[in-house]
């Protein structure tokens, strides 16, 4: 039987294991607090040289240690020791997943990442309140952030490593007394592809102390997210090291983007049925995303906006921060509406919505929030994302050295070591940096869409057919 490829197959798997990181480092060093965002020899490309992007990267000197530290590999691991110190030592929920295919029954998982984030944020606020911007964690991320991408990557791709081997080690014939499962889609054969893609399930390693640690989950809600908001707050801190002030642009930023985190790791057992945890295998599309991915491109814009404060004023922020909010209605107003569907039929505000009743047995909502479109619920993720991007405006700044003479004065934003930073001829271009979080999502969830019709296409046979006839948009009525 021929393996059945996504992500553009072996080639592509290959492309984004190596292209991703790739593409932080190029967003790290062309978008800084060196010489500007984009750096200027990229806006003037005919006489674009080896030296000049150099001097605009701070890299005049190339070597190791502008990309690689043991010291910063050894507390980034100790920070992943830490989380999972907290996530044993808290209290914690315990709750059962959906039912694995092979075995017909649930995996018990152990839940308390907000705990944990509320834990390691509280120490920050308390050495934030002792020693303000200088804080030691703070300096030390943003002094050392492209090692930190460095130790995270390496660490990505070792635990990518670990699990496809380790995966070798599950038996298949099923059920068996371990409850451990291969992907659907995962054991291809061919060993790119299936490093990439994840063959198990979900992986449980039992270490010293800790007891039986399920690696997808704990990766998934607890250090890549907790460390986007560290992230953030450190840029907060070198904002105010390097102009003096905080602007309500970051402020505003930070503070949406932690509610995000927060909320999903409150809420975090509602990740037991997302295709990540129900279909993917953990591999290193998962380790990367989770580890790397999330933190460093998803802190973007904070990282530009240390570097370049915008103010917005009140009316702005009511006017970003409405699209969050709404964002955040059709979000959750329609998740709860199916989980309400799912779990209690009688309830009076779903009683009388309409449905196809499949041939499995199962229902398909076709009313409601659900009536709109197949998937509203992704529209309302991405409007929720979008004010991510928007406090930055129409980014781009250059950094002049202390003394230039400035074209336009009135746009200058002075920093406390005499440099400026200025718009001009940058203008727009920054938004490549900051606005492709918006754009990725959007491509991620589009993809995501076509992934799920066509799991449900084999799953529900004529039914979805008939469902899709009912419900014809995919995302966004009239739109797609």
């Amino acid at each position: 039987m021929r393996a059945e490829y996504e992500f553009g197959g072996p080639l592509g798997a290959a492309a984004i294991t190596f292209g991703l990181p790739l593409l932080l480092y190029i967003f790290a060093f062309t978008c800084n607090d060196v010489a500007g965002c984009p750096i200027p020899s990229l806006l003037h490309i005919r006489s674009l040289t080896w030296e000049k992007v150099k001097a605009d990267t701070g890299l005049l000197n190339v070597s190791m240690t502008n990309f690689f530290s043991w010291e910063v590999t050894f507390i980034t691991l100790a920070y992943y020791i830490w989380g999972l110190l907290l996530w044993k030592i808290l209290p914690a929920r315990q709750v059962y997943g959906t039912k694995l295919v092979h075995h017909g029954r649930p995996l018990s998982y152990r839940f308390n990442a907000f705990s944990a984030s509320v834990v390691t944020l509280a120490i920050c606020v308390a050495g934030t309140y002792l020693q303000g911007a200088d804080f030691p964690v703070w300096s030390y991320i943003t002094d050392n952030y492209v090692q930190l991408l460095t130790a995270n990557v390496l660490i990505s791709y070792a635990l990518s490593a670990f699990l496809y081997v380790y995966s070798f080690t599950v038996d298949a014939n099923y059920p068996n007394r371990d409850l451990r499962e291969l992907a659907a889609g995962g054991a291809t054969g061919n060993p790119i592809y299936d490093f990439f893609i994840g063959r198990e399930l979900n992986p449980r390693v039992t270490l010293p102390f800790l007891g039986e640690v399920d690696i997808k989950t704990w990766c998934e809600v607890c250090p890549g997210l907790t460390g986007w908001i560290l992230l953030d707050l450190a840029f907060i801190a070198k904002q105010y090291r390097n102009y003096g002030y905080v602007s309500d642009s970051i402020i505003f930023t930070t503070a949406v983007q932690a509610y995000y985190v927060l909320s999903s790791q409150y809420n975090e057992s509602s990740i037991l049925t997302m295709m990540d945890i129900t279909t993917d295998g953990m591999g290193f599309m998962l380790s990367f995303g989770d580890l790397v991915w999330v933190p460093f491109l998803y802190s973007t814009q904070c990282r530009y906006l240390s570097a370049y404060p915008v103010h917005l004023g009140w009316p702005r922020i009511a006017a970003v921060g409405a699209i969050f909010a709404l964002g955040i209605y059709i979000f959750k107003a329609a998740n709860n509406q199916k989980h309400a569907f799912r779990t209690q039929p009688n309830n009076p505000t779903v009683a009388n919505l309409s449905y196809i009743q499949t041939k499995r047995g199962t229902r398909l909502l076709t009313a409601g929030w659900w009536g709109v479109s197949r998937h509203i619920n992704y529209f309302g993720d991405w409007l929720q994302a979008l004010p991510f991007s928007l406090p930055t405006g129409l980014a781009g700044y250059m950094i002049l050295p202390a003394g230039s003479i400035l074209p336009d004065a009135s746009q200058a934003v002075p920093m406390l070591d005499g440099r400026v930073a200025i718009q001009g001829p940058a203008t727009g271009w920054g938004m490549i940096f900051t606005y492709f979080y918006v754009l990725y999502f959007a491509i991620l969830l589009i993809h995501r869409e076509r992934r799920d019709d066509a799991m449900c296409a084999k799953k529900y046979g004529e039914d979805w057919k008939e469902y899709k006839g009912i419900v014809r948009w995919r995302i966004l009525p009239w739109v797609y």
